[in-house]
């Protein structure tokens, strides 16, 4: 009995002291992968160039059911920015052509202004639209809720939308004055109304 004993406890031995060697290789491998993860390249948010995406007409036309609020009117702050950046960068065109050529005023100025004001109110009503649909979804999902702190939640996104949805139509107005507007300004200039087309 005490040579089993004897045998089972040298072989005990001999393994612990074999996986301490492995443990070993294992701790000096991991050690060295880690050196080499450390001196390999990490990216970060500011070693990516940021990809602008132009605000789409598809995007604005059909909001889901189930967006919130919130990012129909960050669409519509963003449609706002990106209307007056195109504005600025069209008044600068236009100045800079007018500087070179002040009374030159073609056909292709006065189609092109007139393009420009009817594409912004089709934009703007196609927006208005959206978000009418939105308000709608909102109102049906607000009446079909019991729980007070949906009905709280979605209240207050219906609100949001309803002003972004006033503020619209207020643009839209704006839009509908500033046609007659042109033509007015045509005519005053003596341009033919097929120019207008």
């Amino acid at each position: 009995m005490r040579v089993i004993a004897t045998l089972i406890t040298l072989s005990l031995a001999g393994l612990s002291s074999a996986s301490a060697q492995s443990l070993a290789d294992v701790a000096q491998k991991e050690s060295e992968r880690r050196q080499a993860a450390a001196t390999g390249k990490s990216y970060s948010n500011r070693d990516l160039r940021p990809t602008p995406q132009p605000p789409d007409a598809t995007d604005r036309v059909e909001p889901s059911a189930t967006a919130p609020a919130d990012s129909v009117a960050d669409a519509a702050s963003s449609l706002e920015k990106a209307d007056a950046v195109a504005d600025h960068a069209s008044d600068g065109k236009s100045e800079e052509a007018d500087g070179k050529k002040s009374d030159v005023k073609d056909e292709a100025y006065w189609s092109k202004r007139m393009a420009e004001l009817r594409e912004r109110l089709d934009r703007d009503q196609t927006f208005l639209q959206a978000l009418q649909s939105r308000v709608d979804a909102l109102t049906s999902d607000f009446v079909n809720r019991d729980d007070p702190a949906q009905r709280g939640q979605i209240a207050g996104d219906r609100q949001k939308t309803l002003a972004e949805l006033e503020r619209l139509r207020k643009a839209i107005e704006a839009d509908k004055r500033s046609i007659p507007d042109l033509e007015e300004e045509a005519r005053r200039s003596g341009v033919p109304a097929g120019w207008l087309r």
